[in-house]
């Protein structure tokens, strides 16, 4: 654990805030840490919010304490808990990440979130000769120590799950805990969280769309230590994983497949650009074990809800600017800086309150108007 990292025990009354403030429309996991950073607190910046949307030139609404606590305890007769980001359970390689979710919602076994993790994902679609590859790789990377995390969806994934359900999956999901997809992999859900765990940022209930599967991706990638692609076609969503890994620092693996197979042409596209060819478990772990003696890198630090914070300012005219900078192409937080030539605290806020307000979008590090 590096020294920037303090780690917190949030109270019932913080996590309940906490929830409040990730389940407030237009508020995501980047826009989360910068209003605890400005403001010190769950509850401070929830306080806030109305005006700050307001000066932004729309309006907001926080779901009331109430909610949230009805939430919390929904969750917990499943056997959920809401982990913090600060939090010593909280998987520390997706603690790391700028845009990790601030309350991961957690069922099973908690200790196997603090192990060593392989990702593995690939086609649903997948050949069975690629299931077979995955359940054997995924049971021998498990022997070898490590924990493996996958999607649920059929195919590469639930070979996967299956294949390391003795030594411990992960299982990450695009919806409610309550609303495991596909359906019929409940059942595995079940076996999975015996010695594993199951995570997710959805609320109970929620059923997964289709833009919900890259934000399931990116926590796959981001709790991993590198990612196993087995089988993905041209135009696969395990390749989004797989670019998501790549941003995150992490190691990519491939494993080669036939050029006839349309199901291969992902996978033997990202060995041309460098990722590590697997035909064995051992190819994973001569990457992965040197990085295991590697500290994590220094992570941005959240302030305890006791510090007193006193946030800048930003006036009207700044707003006006920064919208006039705003248009449809991204830009980056430090171009507006420079080009508005205010403070960037002050452009952070300025850039909050038209965000809770809905007239900007966030693409990483960088914004758009909506």
């Amino acid at each position: 654990m590096n020294d920037r990292f303090r780690p917190v025990r949030l109270s019932d009354e913080q996590r309940a805030d906490w929830l409040r403030l990730i389940r407030t429309e237009n508020v995501g996991p980047r826009t989360f840490r910068t209003l605890i950073n400005q403001f010190g607190g769950a509850s401070r910046a929830i306080a806030r919010l109305p005006d700050l949307a307001h000066r932004g030139g729309g309006a907001l609404k926080v779901p009331p304490r109430e909610e949230a606590e009805k939430e919390i305890a929904a969750a917990a007769k499943l056997g959920v808990r809401f982990i913090g980001l600060g939090e010593v359970e909280y998987p520390a390689r997706l603690r790391e990440t700028d845009d990790a979710p601030p309350l991961l919602a957690v069922r099973g076994n908690i200790v196997a979130l603090a192990d060593a993790t392989v990702a593995m994902v690939g086609s649903r679609n997948a050949s069975a000769a690629g299931m077979r590859f995955a359940g054997s790789l995924a049971r021998d990377l498990g022997e070898a120590g490590f924990v493996i995390a996958s999607g649920l969806a059929r195919g590469i994934d639930s070979a996967s799950h299956r294949g390391s359900l003795a030594t411990g999956t992960i299982a990450v999901i695009a919806g409610g805990h309550d609303k495991p997809y596909p359906p019929e992999h409940a059942k595995l859900l079940d076996e999975i969280v015996e010695k594993g765990a199951a995570v997710s940022e959805m609320p109970l209930g929620w059923e997964p769309r289709a833009r919900d599967f890259p934000r399931r991706n990116r926590i796959i990638a981001g709790m991993a230590l590198g990612v196993v692609v087995v089988e993905a076609a041209e135009r696969s969503g395990s390749l989004i994983t797989a670019r998501l890994a790549l941003e995150a620092g992490r190691e990519v693996f491939a494993v080669p497949g036939s050029p006839l197979d349309a199901r291969a042409g992902g996978t033997n596209r990202l060995l041309k650009q460098g990722a590590t060819l697997t035909t064995s478990a051992a190819d994973v772990v001569e990457v992965l074990t040197p990085i295991l003696g590697r500290p994590p890198r220094p992570v941005l630090e959240m302030p305890r809800e006791d510090e007193k914070i006193e946030p800048p300012e930003a006036d009207d005219q700044l707003r006006a600017k920064i919208v006039a900078l705003l248009g449809q192409a991204p830009v980056s937080i430090d171009d507006l800086v420079r080009e508005s030539g205010a403070p960037p605290g002050a452009v952070q806020i300025a850039l909050l309150e038209l965000e809770l307000a809905g007239k900007i979008e966030r693409h990483g590090g960088l914004v758009s108007r909506l």
